[in-house]
C-alpha cells in the first residue's frame, strides 16, 4: 500500500488488489490496519482513521481516509451528497466502442450484490457513464464515471451486457489475473479538503499486472491520462 498524501487531516492511499477495506472476521490484511501502523510512527496510541468510502477487495486505487472524526464527518457527507469526482479505468472482455451510460438497479437480498427489476422492493439505483480510452479484438479499456457508488456496480453491470472485467471470474470473466485481482481500479479522486479551502485532485497507477492485459495503444493511452490529470 503506498502513500499518496499524508497530513493532519487526511491519509490518502494507493490500494493493491487483494487488500480488504476494512476488518472483518477473517482477520486478513485490510487498509485500515496498514494505515494505522503507517501513522505510528505520530501517535503513542492508535491514530483515528476513519473510513468514509470502500474498494472491493480485488479491485485497487485511490482511498482516502480520515484521520479526525471531524475530517470523517465532512469526508461523508460530500460522498453522500455526491460532490466527489470518482473516476476509475476499468479493462472489460470484449470489444465497446464511444461512449455510453448504463442504469439498473442493484439489490442484496441474500447479501449478495445482484441486478434486480426496478419494481424490486430493495432495488437501488445503480448509474454510471463509460467512455472507450482504447480496445483490441479481446479487450476494452473504459474509463467510467460512477453516478452512484453501489455494491459491485462497476463488475455488475459490465458482466450483465457480455462484458466482464478481466480476472472477475466471479461474474463470467474467462481470463484471470494474479492474486485474484481484478482490472479495476480507481485512477482519479476528487474532492474538497475536509478542513482547507481547496479541492484536492488525487490519482494513482493502475498495478504493474494489468501490463499483461494492456496493449501498447491501451498502455499510452493510459499513461496520457495519468500525466494530464497529475495535480501541479
Amino acid at each position: 500500500m503506498t502513500i499518496l498524501h499524508r497530513d493532519e487531516h487526511l491519509l490518502v492511499v494507493s490500494k493493491p488488489p487483494g487488500l480488504l477495506a476494512q476488518p472483518d472476521q477473517t482477520g486478513d490484511p485490510d487498509v485500515v490496519s496498514r494505515g494505522k501502523e503507517m501513522l505510528s510512527d505520530e501517535t503513542e496510541g492508535a491514530p483515528f482513521l476513519g473510513l468514509v468510502h470502500r474498494l472491493d477487495r480485488p479491485a485497487s486505487g485511490v482511498m482516502a481516509l480520515a484521520r479526525s472524526p471531524e475530517a470523517a464527518r465532512e469526508l461523508s457527507r460530500q460522498f453522500r451528497e455526491r460532490l466527489v469526482e470518482k473516476r476509475y479505468v476499468v479493462a472489460v472482455e470484449g470489444t465497446l466502442q464511444g461512449i455510453g451510460a448504463w442504469t439498473d438497479y442493484i439489490a442484496k437480498p441474500d447479501r449478495q450484490p445482484r441486478l434486480v427489476d426496478p419494481d424490486h422492493p430493495e432495488g437501488k439505483r445503480a448509474a454510471l457513464d463509460w467512455q472507450v480510452l482504447e480496445s483490441s479484438s479481446a479487450h476494452t479499456l473504459l474509463q467510467v464515471t460512477l453516478q452512484t457508488g453501489r455494491s459491485h456496480q462497476i463488475r455488475l453491470q459490465a458482466a450483465s451486457r457480455g462484458h466482464p472485467v478481466v480476472g472477475d471470474d466471479r461474474y463470467g470473466a474467462s481470463d484471470s489475473l494474479p492474486d485474484r485481482a481484478v482490472a479495476l481500479h480507481h485512477v482519479l479522486l476528487r474532492a474538497d479538503h475536509p478542513a482547507r479551502p481547496r479541492r484536492e485532485t488525487f490519482v494513482a497507477p493502475p498495478p504493474t499486472h494489468w501490463s499483461g492485459v494492456l496493449t501498447d495503444a491501451m498502455d499510452t493511452v493510459l499513461h496520457r491520462m495519468l500525466d494530464r490529470e497529475q495535480p501541479s
